[in-house]
C-alpha cells in the first residue's frame, strides 16, 4: 500500500468510523440517524443557499486555522486566537463605521489592514512577554481572552453612546457581494473567503519561500541551535505571535465587513478562535491542510444546526455527534498505524 494512498485513505476511514459511533449514539439516544445524517447533508448541500451560508462559515475559520497554525510551526501555542479575533472584529467595525468618504479600493483594505494591526498588537504583548521574561504564552494568551472581550464591550458601550453595537459599516467597507448573494439565493456569502484563501497561500509563501520563514521555523524546532547559528530567537518569537495575530484579526474582519457588517457587545466568546485549535490539528498545521479542516469543521457546525428542525435532534446529541467525527479525524494516526501494519503483515505473508 503506498504512502499517497494511505494519505487519502486515512481521512476517508476516519470520516466514516466518526459517522458510524455517531449513529450509534443517536440510536441509544432513540434518534433515527438516517434522518439526521440527511438533514446534515441538507443544512450543507441542500440547496444553493445553504452551500453559500456554508462558505461563508467556512471563511473565518481558515484565517483562525492559520492564526493557530502559523504559532505551532513556529514553537508556539496560541490559545489568544479568539481574543485577537474579537479585536480585530472591533477595529474592523470601527474603521468601517468611523472612516467615510472614502472609496472602496482604499477604505476595504483599511479596514482589513486595521482588523490584522490590531490583531497582531494583541500577539504581540503575549509574544514579548514570552520573549524578555520567558512568560508561558499559554497563560498569557488566555489572561488577553478576557481582556480583549470586557475592553471590546466597554468601547463599543462608549463609541455607541451606551448602545450595544458600533451600527453598520459603511457600504465602501463592506465585504458583500452582489453577484455571490445573487448566485446563492441571498445568502450572507462574501468576497472574505477570497481573502482568506489569499492569505493560505500567505502564509505557505513566508513559512516556504522566505529566509524569514526559515528561522521562525527553526526557532520552533530548537531555539537553543537557533541561537547558536546567530538566529535572533527573542525578535523572532515576537514576530510569529504578531504575525498569527494578525491572522487572527483579519477573521474577525470577515465577521465585522461580510457577515455581520457590525460589532456588538457580546456576553460571552464566539468560539471561532478555539475551534480554530482544532481546524489547525485537523489540517496538520500547513496551510492547504487548514483549508480542509476548516471545510470540515465549518461544514459540520453550520449543517448541523438544520439537524435539530428536520430530524428533531436536539442540539445536544448534535454537538456529541460533530465531537465523535473530529475526535475520529483528529485520531487519524492510529488508523493510518492500523493500515500501515496490515500493509506489512499482507506484504510478509
Amino acid at each position: 500500500m503506498s504512502k499517497r494512498f494511505v494519505n487519502m485513505l486515512v481521512p476517508v476511514i476516519s470520516v466514516i468510523l466518526g459517522l458510524i459511533v455517531g449513529a450509534i449514539v443517536m440510536l441509544i439516544s432513540d434518534y433515527d440517524p438516517i434522518k439526521g445524517y440527511i438533514a446534515l447533508w441538507n443544512g450543507i448541500f441542500g440547496d444553493s443557499y445553504t452551500i453559500g451560508e456554508t462558505i461563508r462559515q467556512i471563511t473565518p475559520y481558515i484565517l483562525a486555522g492559520l492564526a493557530v497554525a502559523f504559532a505551532f510551526r513556529t514553537g508556539l501555542f496560541n490559545i489568544g486566537v479568539e481574543g485577537q479575533l474579537i479585536v480585530g472584529w472591533f477595529a474592523a467595525a470601527y474603521v468601517g463605521v468611523a472612516v467615510d468618504g472614502l472609496p472602496k479600493i482604499i477604505h476595504l483594505p483599511l479596514a482589513i489592514l486595521a482588523a490584522a494591526a490590531a490583531g497582531a498588537l494583541w500577539g504581540l504583548v503575549p509574544g514579548y512577554l514570552k520573549a524578555r521574561f520567558k512568560v508561558h504564552e499559554v497563560i498569557v494568551t488566555i489572561m488577553m481572552n478576557y481582556v480583549a472581550l470586557h475592553t471590546t464591550n466597554a468601547l463599543i458601550k462608549t463609541i455607541s453612546d451606551g448602545g450595544d453595537n458600533t451600527g453598520k459599516i459603511a457600504e465602501s467597507a463592506s465585504l458583500r457581494s452582489a453577484f455571490l448573494e445573487n448566485m446563492t439565493d441571498y445568502s450572507r456569502l462574501h468576497l472574505g473567503i477570497f481573502v482568506a484563501l489569499l492569505m493560505v497561500a500567505v502564509m505557505w509563501f513566508i513559512l516556504e519561500k522566505t529566509t524569514k520563514g526559515f528561522e521562525l521555523k527553526a526557532v520552533g524546532f530548537n531555539q537553543h541551535a537557533s541561537e547558536y547559528s546567530g538566529m535572533n530567537v527573542n525578535r523572532n518569537i515576537v514576530l510569529a505571535m504578531v504575525i498569527s495575530g494578525a491572522f487572527a484579526g483579519m477573521a474577525g474582519a470577515m465577521e465585522a465587513l461580510g457577515t455581520f457588517e457590525y460589532a456588538s457587545v457580546k456576553s460571552g466568546f464566539t468560539g471561532v478562535g478555539f475551534d480554530g485549535i482544532a481546524v489547525a490539528l485537523l489540517g496538520a498545521n500547513t496551510p492547504v491542510g487548514v483549508i480542509f479542516g476548516a471545510i470540515l469543521f465549518g461544514s459540520l457546525k453550520y449543517g448541523a444546526l438544520n439537524m435539530p428542525n428536520e430530524a428533531g435532534i436536539p442540539p445536544e446529541i448534535v454537538s456529541i455527534v460533530i465531537a465523535i467525527i473530529i475526535f475520529f479525524v483528529a485520531s487519524g494516526y492510529v488508523i493510518r498505524l492500523f493500515l500501515e501494519r496490515m500493509s506489512k503483515n499482507k506484504e510478509a505473508k
